[in-house]
């Protein structure tokens, strides 16, 4: 069996030794990492505007994140570039990313007026 480290190794060698059973990295624990998100804006009808020129995967995982765990916030997406790929492999743009993911977005020169009064 190959391990991650020495350490986990010799581990296991003694377990062995002892007559002790084990199973090596075979269960999964899923853990949440509490995070504070600052949007952007929020403005008096209660939706926040997250402005984004260039947005990266960490960004992209807060936001969606955000979403998922807080349903009842209206957040929209502002992009200065909407249709930039996600990454240089990738054929998603930041706007195929959002319509995914259900989370409304623009183009800073496109701006719906009702977003904002």
């Amino acid at each position: 069996m190959a391990f991650r480290s020495g350490l986990e190794e010799r581990v296991a060698d003694l377990m062995c030794e002892l007559g002790v059973k084990y199973e090596y990295e075979s269960t999964k624990v899923p853990y949440m990492i509490q995070h504070i998100y600052t949007p952007d804006f929020l403005l008096p009808n209660g939706i926040y505007l997250e402005c984004k020129g260039y947005w990266d995967d960490e960004d992209r995982r807060k936001i969606r994140n955000v979403k998922e765990q807080h349903p009842e916030i209206d957040l929209r997406m502002v992009f200065q570039s909407p249709y930039n790929k996600i990454s240089k492999k990738s054929k998603t743009t930041y706007a195929k990313w959002c319509d995914k993911h259900d989370i409304p977005w623009t183009s800073f020169h496109n701006i719906p007026i009702n977003w904002l009064i």
